[in-house]
């Protein structure tokens, strides 16, 4: 990332390196560029010629078994490759761990080595449970609106409608249903041996009123989060008045107590020692912040959210059979913090329990961004702001051979459109396809053009480098 070919190495990348990941690059050119590029390099997933998971292998090692034609790609996201002429092999103990978040999940695949436990894959699973709750909200206003202009007779259906034991709104199942999907599939492409996740409880009780106490306090929740933690996630681990981070911290009352305040959580944020004193004895208000009140008496929907699946997806990991391993949300800060890794949700799934007390990771690690997009719409066609259709019914959904959203390489020989694209593709009756290359959409694509390089399942993918350098 930060290397030459030269002998030598800048002392401006030296520099970075240094700084950034805490690697000091030997004078050796080409010694260097080995180290390092085997430092940012992700593990390649193995499968054998029965689609049986073999332990994942290093980019070289897959490079070689595809130039001397014993494997070939079998899938670009997460890449992985089948072994032609092997069938089993050993394996070593390995984990999955998650670190279930409301808006983005954690994972990690750890397994043992002789320093301890090694993360070897990690990705973070960024879910769509926002979208859901906009699009259903949609449609139910739609048919409110349809059905109160009394242009035709229905009888009432909700009378016979029953939920089943441990339903969960749409917009929280699909986080389940989130992370029990790349269960399966990584148990797929990796020989997984047990699993573990992070079965956090934020105490919402004990966040309204940290004062509640006694027989009062048992007849609710007992296990959760203290207050700081729920304040460092809340206002993003950071001073709420000057915007600092990487600096210790203070609890502040917006109101301040000598005032009339509370501990209530709607009254606490978090400020730098030199704003706290600034501030004094004022108000938040009074000190220049009129609309922090407001977002401190946000609703703690975030909290909702993980309280309420935690449980649903203890019990889908629990179903595979797999030793499961939980932990909280405190082991999980204290594991992570003792061995200075930085903030992010891989790195909180890779120190979730027990197993997280020893692990490393390399400097700069390759991080894959899964992002839920959902398998299409149901909707026969679309309508206007009063509820009417304004397009014709949708044609099929397979045409040539292609579907929307499948990841596709066209090599367009001559023409206006001469050249190669590679990208998502949207579908057309006609055959004329458009793919989305980057940011950019390129039209008239025709289907004969096209080369399938990974069927659309519900996710689109992007690597990143996780920075896991001590803080």
């Amino acid at each position: 990332m930060f290397l030459t070919r030269n002998r030598s190495i800048t002392l401006a990348r030296r520099y970075l390196l240094e700084k950034l990941f805490g690697v000091t690059p030997r004078k050796r050119g080409n010694s260097i560029l080995k180290n390092e590029t085997r430092k940012t390099q992700n593990r390649v997933l193995v499968i054998d010629k029965n689609k049986k998971p073999l332990m994942p292998c290093h980019p070289a090692r897959a490079r070689e078994l595809m130039r001397k034609g014993r494997a070939a790609v079998y899938r670009r996201f997460p890449f992985t490759i089948i072994i032609k002429d092997r069938e089993g092999g050993d394996t070593q103990p390995t984990a999955l761990k998650f670190d279930p978040g409301s808006k983005v999940t954690g994972i990690a695949v750890v397994v043992d080595c002789k320093r301890g436990k090694r993360c070897l894959f990690a990705a973070e699973l960024e879910h769509r449970g926002h979208q859901i709750k906009e699009a259903l909200e949609k449609r139910r206003n739609i048919r409110r609106s349809r059905r109160s202009r009394k242009t035709r007779y229905r009888k009432p259906r909700f009378n016979n409608r029953t939920r089943k034991e441990g339903w969960l709104a749409p917009s929280l199942q699909s986080r389940v249903d989130n992370i029990t999907t790349w269960t399966r599939k990584l148990r797929s492409w990796i020989p997984v041996s047990s699993l573990s996740m992070e079965r956090v409880r934020f105490d919402t009780q004990k966040l309204v009123n940290p004062e509640i106490s006694g027989i009062e306090y048992q007849q609710g929740t007992l296990f959760g989060y203290e207050v700081r933690e729920y304040l460092l996630e809340k206002w993003g681990r950071k001073c709420a008045y000057c915007g600092k981070k990487d600096v210790p911290l203070q609890i502040e009352h917006m109101t301040p107590k000598s005032r009339g305040g509370s501990n209530r959580v709607g009254n606490l944020t978090l400020s730098c020692e030199k704003c706290n004193q600034k501030k004094n004895n004022q108000t938040a208000q009074e000190f220049g912040f009129p609309g922090l009140r407001k977002k401190a008496c946000k609703p703690l929907r975030a909290a909702a959210a993980v309280n309420a699946t935690r449980n649903a997806i203890y019990h889908c990991l629990k179903a595979t059979g797999l030793p499961l391993e939980t932990g909280s949300g405190g082991r999980t800060k204290h594991n992570r913090c003792k061995q200075g890794y930085a903030k992010e949700h891989w790195l909180d799934a890779m120190c979730v329990g027990e197993s997280g007390e020893k692990v490393f990771v390399e400097p700069c690690h390759e991080v894959l961004v899964l992002k839920a997009m959902g398998r299409g719409s149901r909707q026969m066609c679309r309508v206007d702001r009063f509820g009417f259709p304004r397009t014709k019914a949708k044609s099929q959904k397979v045409v040539k051979g292609f579907q929307t959203g499948d990841i596709v390489r066209a090599v367009v020989p001559k023409g206006k459109k001469k050249g190669i694209y590679e990208g998502r593709v949207a579908v057309r009756k006609s055959g004329s396809f458009n793919i989305k290359v980057g940011k950019k959409t390129v039209q008239g694509i025709g289907w004969k053009n096209c080369h399938l390089i990974q069927a659309v399942d519900g996710y689109t993918y992007k690597n990143r480098m996780g920075v896991s350098s001590p803080l």
